[in-house]
């Protein structure tokens, strides 16, 4: 991805995890109420509305879900094709997470994944997701 291209937009809700994620941390939201763990970042929490929470940091794994392959140029610099995967977190099984594909070999659903921290420049990581070691 190039530095011209689109690039995610930070809100009061996610700021941090942005923040994080360029520190090299991979780190959800965790309810103060119920303790349900939550991605993406929101004020309240899905299950209690709770407005309490604080980030926790959790293991960069998870298993695919689905995937798709992308042979339309969205992005200008991006090569097609490219592949996007649906992962389901380890840490939370109800949260799933979308990122670049970054395998030799396709991806193939229950694949055991984890984090890559791909640094585009120094104001923007993203998460993309390989096989796990």
């Amino acid at each position: 991805m190039s530095a011209e291209a689109i690039r995610p937009v930070t809100d009061r809700d996610s700021a941090e995890w942005w923040d994080r994620v360029r520190a090299g941390e991979f780190a959800l939201q965790r309810c103060g109420s119920c303790g349900t763990p939550r991605f993406p970042a929101r004020a309240y929490c899905h299950r209690c509305r709770g407005a309490e929470w604080s980030w926790e940091p959790v293991e960069p794994a998870g298993r695919i879900e689905s995937w798709i392959v992308s042979h339309q140029p969205f992005l200008p610099g991006v090569r097609e094709p490219y592949v996007v995967v649906m992962v389901r977190l380890a840490a939370a099984p109800e949260c799933v997470m979308y990122g670049n594909w970054r395998g030799e070999e396709p991806p193939r659903a229950g694949q055991r994944v984890e984090a890559a921290f791909t640094a585009v420049d120094d104001g923007l990581t993203l998460i993309d997701w390989r096989p796990a070691a």
